[in-house]
């Protein structure tokens, strides 16, 4: 599973003041954003028209990373603070820990999708600390380490204690859009919004306590991880322990059909004035386009989230250029993307 550090957990526990929380929240925005370049690398590394099912599983997992990173940004809003999103460290260095990860937690790198990839980084990244099974967190014996839900039950309950039933940002800074259904993505105006929005991000990751799907029968992302992994469809069986297994139709898989990309991508490795380099700066750009769009959404334009969005049909369309573009020097490989924070010229 991912660890993270559980002193988040006790800050979340022991916050005296709603301002305590500003900081863990901004956490949870990056920690949102920073599985979404390694499940997109996977995506992108599967060639056209082939691998559909792993395709739209993944491409369904990366849509609501998007949707947890903007109701975390909506819930820090609503209690007056201001998610930062158009920083350099914003974006964490692969490979390497993701936000809140400890030391000695999960590595996470951009890689060519393979189910080795799926089993031992997206797997573990989702993870809850049993499936299907939440513990609670004590304060009095905090483990070493802990779950991404552990930690939004940690602010949930935090919230719950301090802030007042009307939250105290301004309302006009909410984010909804027509991407995302409504009942998924709404207002932040009151604490028990703020607390159902929170079980929506932990439900999807996890699942409930009881079952791997969430309360819109959707599997869970682990769960589809798990389907992708297995080559199974996870079906409800009545027969089998928490009523589902993995029994359905298969998932095939062809790996001939995966772009050899090169792991860890930087531009550093590519040769000074080549297309390449400059089909990897146009990458760049549009990811920082991204960024700087949603930086702009979550601080008083929430207009401008669907226009966002729509940058990222422009960065698929690089990255699929890349992906199939020989490695210079390197036989046998292709360019992978490098969701590197480089800031345009003239920005």
């Amino acid at each position: 599973m991912l660890q993270i550090d559980s002193t988040y957990i006790e800050k979340a526990l022991t916050a005296n003041a709603i301002e305590e929380l500003y900081p863990l929240l901004q956490k949870a925005i990056e920690l949102e954003h920073s599985t979404i370049p390694p499940y997109l690398t996977a995506m992108f590394s599967l060639k056209p028209g082939t691998n559909l099912v792993q395709r739209q599983i993944i491409h369904s997992i990366v849509i609501e990373e998007m949707l947890h990173m903007t109701i975390a940004a909506n819930i820090l809003n609503a209690l007056g603070g201001k998610p930062k999103i158009d920083k350099n460290d914003f974006v964490p260095e692969y490979p390497g820990p993701l936000p809140m990860g400890i030391g000695n937690g999960l590595i996470v790198g951009l890689e060519k999708y393979s189910t080795d990839v799926v089993k031992n980084v997206f797997m573990e990244i989702e993870e809850p600390e049993n499936p299907l099974v939440f513990k609670s967190v004590s304060l009095v014996e905090l483990p070493t380490f802990s779950t991404i839900g552990q930690f939004y039950q940690a602010v949930q309950k935090k919230i719950d204690d301090l802030a007042p039933n009307d939250l105290p940002g301004e309302k006009s800074k909410q984010v909804t859009s027509s991407f995302f259904p409504s009942d998924e993505l709404f207002p932040i105006y009151t604490k028990q919004n703020a607390i159902d929005a929170i079980n929506i991000i932990i439900e999807q990751g996890e699942g409930t306590s009881t079952s791997p799907v969430d309360q819109e029968d959707e599997l869970a992302h682990y769960y589809r991880f798990e389907e992708l992994y297995k080559g199974k469809r996870l079906i409800k069986n009545d027969a089998a322990p928490n009523g589902y297994s993995f029994s359905g139709p298969d998932i095939p898989f062809t790996p001939e059909d995966v772009f050899p990309l090169f792991p860890n991508t930087k531009t550093s490795m590519l040769p000074a004035g080549s297309e390449e380099l400059n089909r990897m700066n146009e990458f760049n750009t549009s990811y920082y386009s991204l960024l700087a769009g949603l930086h702009t959404t979550f601080n008083g334009h929430p207009e401008m989230l669907d226009s966002t969005v729509g940058v990222m049909y422009d960065l698929k369309l690089t990255a699929q250029k890349l992906c199939a573009t020989p490695f210079p020097g390197k036989a046998g490989y292709t360019i992978g993307p490098s969701f590197e924070f480089i800031v345009p010229a003239g920005s």
